[in-house]
């Protein structure tokens, strides 16, 4: 018995370290690519959102993983709540192919699958690495489910436990069951895959699998829940209306069980199909009752929980391609989405700088997801600009279009520099540095100075000023000493023995890239002085 618990266990732990490695994995990829693009659908009608939901949780394996992905983009003010519904209903639907290829016993080809993604990822390069990574986690999930399978065979002469599975005919403890165990490992994929080996062993019915199955799918909202905490009152919103739907879900089909019961049997006789088809069509029946009514079930969340949250749109709001064949026009347009470029990266510099005394996992990746809108706008805006250069142009109009194409590049540098703000933060955080009184007021003292800077660069592009272009490069300059000045008050802490000898990297490197923001300040009131004198 000893031997089985541990294969069992063993199986259990490859199971959760391949999906979390494979969600990772795939998450980075995706998140180093146009996110925008990959959620455009998502914004069009519920039913896109829906496929978006589908896809993600295909690709990551993990409903969860994509709940708390969905979770953190509408916190981070990316996506708006009512978009976010229709990706939370498709993620509960995408989870199901992982029951489903346990049915199909797929996990007996999984070692070829992990040696094929092992050679692809230790030969790959660039992509073919990752697909390899992806490929390999993806073989190990089912590798451990056939450890599972292996651990449970001899259940089926245990007395003990089938008798509990004949006897347990209430099903709201079949519920709680589901709920429990997913609740525990905060993914549903295992309790249901689990109950599909069994069922291959006949050591489980459908009439007692089905409350259970019910209970697992709750269960999965639960990790949204605790992600919903640390959200803003939007992601609040997003985790709460995951739970409602699968609430709901639970009440509904609870009331429909004998007939939900039928139709299954009638489907197929086969249990485990039975078992993954119960699966698929408890998420199914949530999305077809809430997808027509996603609308008036936002308004009346928003009611329940009332509260503003920003939103940045993830596309350009003012390159009005029409416009292209007016050059002076479009140029326009152009400055406009530079104007609002340069307002996200203050935001992301003020959620930075609050983050070296006041961190918070959460806002830390929202400064990182709001990186993306930045570095989008700036590849946009690009285009943008590309596309009115090969109009007719007067030299000073070729001037100008030049200047903003290095003005959304500077912008997105100064974003770079805050996202390392927030990641010097982090490591500050995780290695429990702490900085000293006298440190936190000389880095308030740059942090003061270099906002000021770019507060007046935002009005420098907004309206142009001669005054405030001069007060920038003054501040500039300023800025140069007072660096220097903290270097020096920091070495004499340092020798005096004052101050953490690891807070000594993190403390200049903080001040080392505050100075490289106020310089690219400088540049931005450069080339917009240069524009005034064409």
């Amino acid at each position: 018995m000893i031997k089985h618990i541990l294969l069992f266990s063993t199986g259990v732990i490859l199971f959760l370290f391949a999906m979390i490695r494979l969600s990772e994995t795939v998450q980075q990829r995706f998140t180093n690519v146009r996110i925008r693009e990959y959620f455009r659908l998502s914004f069009k009608t519920p039913v896109y959102g829906v496929i978006t939901g589908l896809i993600s949780t295909i690709l990551f394996q993990s409903s969860s993983a994509t709940s708390v992905l969905t979770i953190g983009l509408v916190s981070a003010g990316l996506i708006s709540f009512f978009n976010s519904l229709g990706i939370i209903l498709g993620a509960s639907i995408g989870t199901t192919l992982t029951v489903q290829l346990v049915v199909w016993k797929f996990t007996a080809i999984s070692p070829i699958v992990i040696i094929i993604g092992s050679l692809v990822w230790i030969t790959g390069k660039g992509t073919w690495k990752y697909i390899g990574m992806s490929v390999f986690y993806f073989g190990l999930i089912f590798f451990g489910l056939s450890l599972v399978s292996l651990a449970t065979a001899p259940l089926k002469d245990n007395a003990a436990f089938i008798h509990f599975f004949q006897e347990v005919k209430n099903p709201f403890i079949g519920v709680l069951i589901g709920l429990g165990i997913t609740a525990l490992i905060q993914t549903s994929a295992i309790p249901i895959s689990v109950l599909a080996i069994l069922a291959h062993h006949n050591l489980v019915a459908i009439d007692s699998s089905l409350p259970i199955i019910f209970g697992a799918n709750l269960g999965t909202a639960v990790t949204g829940l605790l992600a919903g905490l640390a959200a803003n009152i939007n992601g609040k919103r997003t985790a709460v209306s995951h739970f409602l739907f699968k609430l709901f879900g639970v009440v509904i089909c609870l009331f429909i069980l004998s007939p939900f019961l039928s139709v299954l049997k009638s489907a197929t006789t086969n249990v485990p199909q039975q078992i993954a088809l119960g699966h698929f069509l408890f998420n199914l029946i949530i999305v077809i009752l809430f997808t027509p009514f996603l609308r008036p079930f936002s308004e009346m969340i928003e009611k329940l929980m009332p509260g503003k949250a920003e939103v940045f749109s993830l596309w350009p709001e003012y390159l009005d391609e029409k416009k292209i064949s007016q050059p002076d026009v479009a140029l326009g347009c152009a400055r406009k989405e530079i104007e609002r470029q340069l307002s996200i990266v203050q935001k992301m510099f003020s959620k930075s700088i609050d983050l070296i005394t006041n961190y918070r996992e959460t806002e830390r990746n929202n400064v990182h997801y709001i990186e993306f809108v930045v570095d989008t706008l700036r590849r946009e805006i690009g285009n943008y600009l590309c596309d009115i250069s090969r109009q007719h142009l007067s030299h000073e109009l070729s001037k100008t279009l030049f200047a903003y194409s290095q003005l959304t590049d500077v912008i997105e540098r100064i974003g770079d520099h805050a996202l390392t703000l927030a990641r010097l933060s982090e490591r500050k955080f995780q290695r429990k540095v702490t900085f000293t009184d006298m440190a936190h007021a000389d880095l308030k003292e740059l942090e003061m100075l270099v906002k000021n800077n770019l507060d007046d660069a935002a009005s420098v592009v907004a309206h142009g000023s001669k005054k405030i272009t001069d007060r920038i490069f003054e501040r500039e300059d300023h800025v140069d000493v007072v660096e220097k000045d903290l270097r020096e008050r920091h070495l004499e802490r340092f020798y005096k023995g004052l101050c953490q000898a690891e807070a000594g990297p993190i403390f200049i490197d903080m001040l080392i890239h505050l100075e490289r923001i106020s310089d690219h300040c400088e540049n931005i009131a450069e080339y917009i002085e240069d524009l005034e004198e064409l």
